[in-house]
């Protein structure tokens, strides 16, 4: 089966993929876009899971301020070299999740940082695990994964903090 060079870039554009990967991915799906979005995404989640054990030590700290200055946000958001750290893709990875914190207002990063005496849904307030608020299909782990699979490298969120004017 041929696969036209703007299905290519329909799914290219959809997940953010390269290429070869979109090309191989509409292969294995004999064209159906649906099918091919989700083989990139567990192929995604298998780089992701390969990935997860590299120390992840370089990074930014992203920081956003809300309109009127109530509330602001710092991010550390960490990556494994220095130059992936300073790529569009990552620095809008931080943004976003600088935007999730002041807008959702999580507790912890993760699950695990979770203490058995907090009284709280780790749904709601755990950062990894809250609904991704430009894609509430999405988690803030799945924006991750995705961005993993996409440069190549593991990401860690380190820790945030988060202000709000009179708390």
């Amino acid at each position: 089966m041929s696969i036209s060079t703007e299905t290519i870039k329909e799914l290219r554009g959809k997940t953010g993929a390269g290429v070869i990967d979109c090309k191989k991915a509409l292969d294995e799906a004999a064209g159906d876009m649906e099918k091919a979005c989700e083989i990139l995404i567990q192929r995604g989640i298998a780089i992701a899971q390969k990935k997860s054990q590299r120390a992840a030590e370089q990074g930014i700290i992203e920081t956003y301020v809300h309109s009127g200055g109530k509330i602001g946000v710092m991010v550390e958001v960490n990556c494994e070299t220095d130059f992936v750290a300073h790529t569009d893709e990552f620095k809008d990875l931080a943004h976003n999740i600088a935007l999730q914190i002041a807008a959702m207002s999580p507790k912890f990063v993760s699950p695990e940082e979770v203490t058995s005496e907090a009284d709280c849904d780790i749904q709601t307030d755990c950062l990894l695990l809250q609904p991704f608020i430009k894609d509430p299909t999405k988690t803030i782990q799945d924006i991750i994964t995705e961005t993993i699979a996409q440069i190549g490298e593991n990401i860690k969120v380190r820790r945030f903090t988060r202000f709000e004017l009179g708390y």
